[in-house]
């Protein structure tokens, strides 16, 4: 792509479309007209040749969209980056924005202090998006995100990985819950019958356990709880068993409000931190601030 191209108002017109979901919510934040940012958007998609938005509610960016989003984020740190080393770079009051994908097990316990940390000295604004730990890679590979926490250790294209530590997952359940369900023991047949806890449909964890201590695949009834705090006040409350992450619940197990079904028997998750290649100051210090938060929170 030429310069032609990469008309940069019309960049910022379609990643402003697709945080903000809609073309109206884009142009307040931009202070112009709706029917300003669509012409841009539509200028921009003339010049690319295909689609860069899907329109709906919300709106959402397609591959090439989301490609060229992480471009201008790029840019945007970038140009961060020379206000430090280039006397005539004018300041501005702008942030840069800093898109990051992360696990929500991670999110509520050891990331969310790590990044409140770090943006409160850096010029920065994170967007951080939640998905499944096996899944935040894709959102890194199709340029929706500048950095992702994952479980998958092999980078993406154009990515570096540092390991950050294991997260410890528990398969836990309330006293009651066993007392009625796993009177008899923790088998294939009690597991078929007794609810279960899942954070959304991607979530393995419960499958995986299983199939550790069965050596075989269980059919597990469900009930899907896609917030950390719902999914421990749900086992809490006798509603199903869960894998539980062990820096959330330790407090609760030393307590005796919940306990593992089976002794002794953790779900170990390795994490990574992935982040683009591109050369930011803002970008590296945020990895730096994971990097530490997680080595020392994570095993």
């Amino acid at each position: 792509m030429g310069d032609a191209v990469l008309d940069y108002a019309a960049l910022a017109a379609l990643a402003a479309v697709v945080r903000e979901g809609s073309f109206e919510r884009a142009a307040q934040a931009l202070h112009v007209t709706p029917s300003a940012v669509s012409q841009r958007v539509r200028l921009l998609e003339e010049r690319v040749g295909c689609a860069l938005v899907v329109r709906g509610q919300p709106c959402r960016a397609t591959d090439v969209g989301q490609h060229l989003c992480r471009h201008l984020a790029q840019v945007r740190l970038l140009e961060h980056d020379l206000q430090d080393v280039l006397p005539v770079a004018a300041p501005t009051a702008e942030r840069a924005r800093l898109p990051v994908a992360v696990n929500a097990d991670s999110l509520a316990s050891w990331f969310a202090p790590a990044a409140a940390q770090y943006a409160a000295t850096a010029q920065v604004l994170l967007e951080l998006t939640v998905d499944d730990q096996d899944h935040t890679a894709e959102r890194l590979r199709s340029g929706a995100v500048l950095a992702a926490v994952t479980a998958l250790a092999k980078p993406a294209a154009g990515c570096n990985s540092q390991a950050l530590g294991t997260l410890r997952y528990l398969a836990v359940g309330s006293p009651a819950f066993m007392a009625r369900h796993f009177a008899e023991g923790v088998q294939a047949r009690s597991l078929a019958l007794a609810p279960s806890l899942l954070f959304d449909r991607k979530d393995q964890l419960q499958a995986r356990w299983v199939r550790r201590q069965c050596r075989k695949a269980v059919p597990l009834p469900c009930h899907l709880l896609p917030s950390p705090q719902a999914f421990i006040e749900a086992g809490l409350a006798g509603m199903g068993w869960g894998m539980q992450p062990l820096p959330l619940v330790q407090p609760l197990l030393a307590a005796g409000r919940l306990v593992e079904l089976v002794p002794g028997t953790p779900l170990d998750v390795p994490l990574y931190w992935q982040h683009a290649r591109a050369a930011s100051a803002l970008l590296d210090g945020l990895g730096r601030a994971v990097l530490v938060a997680a080595r020392a929170a994570l095993g």
